[in-house]
């Protein structure tokens, strides 16, 4: 809500969950469910079209989310992107693992993102939002590997070279609704809902794609250099990363339901 009126993000969830609010876009917390994580387990999706199949009512990626979600009081229904996660720096970039080995890089201070780059091969500090900017004008790091290319064109650019798209992480919201206000419904109102929350998805793939290019256009007109990895470059990054990092997932999120994505991801 505007101005967060009905409090910060958690507090809103809070209700959510509580069934005071009954439909929400949401980056929801890791403190109501560890297997909440999930959504940041590298390399499950590398492409759009991959997402959209995943992600959609039906999906592999849907069906694990809803055996999350609905142990909370929750449906969900889909995902609502901002895109592929790249590596932004100065001074120097890596398209492979032995060239990240002297750059240093910026990562949320959350499971999994240091332990993604450090497999990626990267030097690693894990740095509030807040500190980001110090931090790469005042050579803390080198750059940021937190985000798709819109957060560091629009509040970095200035002390930045490099945007690498290395995909290592799906950046979603989530479409989801209160699963006790859902089951009390019609079967009519239920598709309804449905129906209306895939049309939101689909159009929001196209709009979110359409924005990515917008900012890699802008970023590369302000400056900087970006790189796209081939399948080639990316397959050998993804493979080390999900052995190494998806085992460390297993404690918080369980071996069934990573098994169940390594049963699904190409």
């Amino acid at each position: 809500f505007y101005q967060n009126e009905l409090g910060g993000q958690l507090e809103v969830f809070d209700l959510f969950v509580a069934g005071e609010v009954d439909a929400m876009i949401s980056w929801p917390s890791t403190s109501y469910d560890k297997r909440i994580g999930i959504l940041n387990a590298p390399y499950m999706v590398t492409s759009w079209e991959e997402a959209l199949e995943a992600y959609k009512p039906g999906g592999w990626a849907n069906g694990v989310l809803n055996t999350v979600f609905n142990d909370i009081g929750l449906k969900y229904f889909g995902a609502w992107p901002e895109g592929f996660s790249g590596v932004a720096t100065r001074g120097a970039y890596a398209t492979d693992v032995t060239g990240a080995a002297n750059i240093k890089v910026r990562t949320p201070p959350l499971f999994p993102f240091p332990q993604i780059l450090e497999a990626m091969g990267y030097q690693t500090a894990a740095i509030d939002w807040g500190e980001v900017y110090t931090s790469i004008q005042t050579g803390v790091v080198d750059g940021d590997a937190g985000n798709v290319i819109y957060w560091d064109y629009e509040y970095f650019r200035d002390v930045l070279d490099y945007y690498v798209r290395t995909k290592h992480t799906f950046v979603t919201g989530n479409l989801l609704v209160n699963l006790e206000t859902y089951e009390g419904l019609s079967d009519d109102h239920k598709k309804l809902i449905e129906d209306a929350a895939v049309a939101v998805m689909e159009e929001r793939f196209k709009a979110a794609r359409d924005e990515d290019q917008h900012y890699v256009d802008l970023a590369v007109q302000s400056g900087m250099e970006y790189f796209e990895l081939t399948d080639e470059q990316l397959a050998p990054i993804a493979e080390k990363v999900r052995a190494e990092v998806w085992p460390q997932m297993e404690p918080d999120v369980g071996k069934d339901i990573m098994d169940l994505i390594r049963a699904q991801v190409k």
